[in-house]
């Protein structure tokens, strides 16, 4: 199954989409819509959505429009895009402004403890 990257329209939703993770791990990533940011927010997205298949059902990945989400986007303390915000029970654990690489990603992620295929550290099977 692939997993998807929910998209929402307004800081209401991305609430109700990261609380569905029940404090599991939130790769929220933050995209623009003027000209300078949208070549490397469609960048971002390719590489999001190629760690959530390999990262399945162990990640929620939220792509928020910084101009639709103005209140998650200063709660997180995001000031371009593309910028990468993990998160676990709301609160962020790691931060990345600017492109990423898939490799570059998944280094993020892994040194925050979130490992693929939804295995999370000293979880049991």
């Amino acid at each position: 199954m692939i997993h998807r990257v929910h998209r929402p329209l307004e800081d209401q939703e991305f609430e109700f989409i990261t609380g569905m993770a029940r404090g599991g791990p939130v790769l929220a990533y933050f995209t623009g819509t003027w000209p300078k940011a949208v070549a490397a927010s469609r960048a971002m997205d390719a590489v999001v959505e190629e760690l959530a298949r390999e990262y399945g059902a162990g990640l929620t990945a939220v792509r928020t429009d910084i101009t639709r989400c103005p209140r998650t986007t200063r709660r997180y303390g995001v000031t371009g895009a593309p910028t990468v915000v993990l998160l676990r029970a709301g609160e962020a654990v790691a931060t990345h402004e600017g492109p990423m690489t898939p490799e570059g990603l998944r280094a993020l992620l892994q040194e925050a403890g979130v490992r693929a295929g939804g295995a999370e550290p000293g979880a049991r099977s």
